[in-house]
């Protein structure tokens, strides 16, 4: 047996453990057809949660019957930018910071297409920031997958825009002492159209927002919570990688549960919260520049 067919194996036996024997996706063979096996295997560190979110969107793509033809997945850098590489779609990889300017223009020329904006938290929060607050204002027709490890990964665990207060990483030594940014109070803010958040843990949870995110016809935000075990969870002492993907579990409340929870509780709750915080219907940026054109064109003022 070669090296090749070893890993189609290994990877076929852990594809089939995240895909449910029933329910929405029952095919163990779809990662399997999405994915560019010849590009295997992965930059990602070994137990990186990147790789649960690919699967995620890929099962997400699979469940909505899209033609590959017709998805467009955009990443600028960093290591959550790389996710492109290995799925069989277009695929454009940009420059840092970038992913939703070029998703605009994208969108703009070919409002047929389904376009996904794929970046870190450094990516889509730091350089990228004015891109994702005006992609939301707009309410442009991207779904927007922000993979938030907490860190700068691939550069060296310099801290993002989400390492949590008192974290530590290389250009934080002593801890974090800027608050971070809640991409999905952002993303509201700012006008999103959807906005959801879950965890590499709860992947077929995942699954299902990325699904209805990739559907909405504007702006659509899903934060996946993932974790950096090499840089952040080493810095911090937090263990393994199964470490901190359990502490994913135990750290996490489903949005039901926490509106459960007297006012009181809910003030003091440090968990991170999970399920779909808006879900509205608003005017999409491509069909409002169509109407204006035939308007103009009509000779209409």
């Amino acid at each position: 047996m070669s090296n090749q067919d070893i890993l189609d194996a290994a990877t076929l036996k852990q594809d089939d453990a995240l895909i449910p024997q029933s329910g929405w996706f029952e095919r163990s063979e779809t990662l399997q057809k999405l994915r560019k096996n010849k590009k295997f295997p992965t930059i990602w560190c070994s137990g990186c949660g990147i790789g649960i979110v690919m699967g995620a969107l890929i099962r997400a793509i699979d469940h909505l019957g899209l033609d590959n033809d017709k998805v467009a997945l955009v990443a600028g850098i960093g290591c959550t930018a790389r996710m492109p590489v290995y799925m069989d779609f277009n695929t454009l990889h940009t420059t840092h910071g970038r992913a939703l300017a070029f998703a605009t223009g994208l969108k703009i020329a070919r409002p047929d297409m389904k376009v996904i904006a794929i970046m870190g938290d450094g990516d889509a929060l730091a350089i990228g920031g004015n891109h994702f607050i005006h992609a939301a204002r707009r309410n442009m027709g991207i779904t927007a997958l922000v993979v938030n490890n907490a860190i700068y990964g691939m550069t060296g665990g310099q801290y993002s825009p989400t390492t949590p207060l008192g974290g530590r990483a290389t250009t934080a030594p002593y801890g974090n002492v800027e608050p971070p940014f809640p991409i999905c109070d952002l993303a509201i803010a700012a006008g999103a159209s959807y906005v959801s958040r879950s965890t590499v843990y709860h992947a077929l949870e995942l699954d299902k927002f990325l699904a209805e995110a990739i559907a909405k016809e504007g702006f659509s935000v899903v934060e996946a919570v993932s974790y950096c075990h090499t840089t952040f969870g080493r810095f911090n002492k937090l263990g393994t990688a199964a470490d901190m993907l359990r502490s994913l579990k135990d750290n996490s409340i489903p949005r039901s549960a926490l509106e459960r929870l007297t006012p009181e509780e809910r003030a003091a709750n440090t968990k991170i919260v999970r399920g779909n915080f808006v879900n509205v219907d608003r005017p999409q940026y491509t069909q409002v520049y169509s109407n204006l054109v035939t308007r103009v064109q009509a000779g209409e003022r």
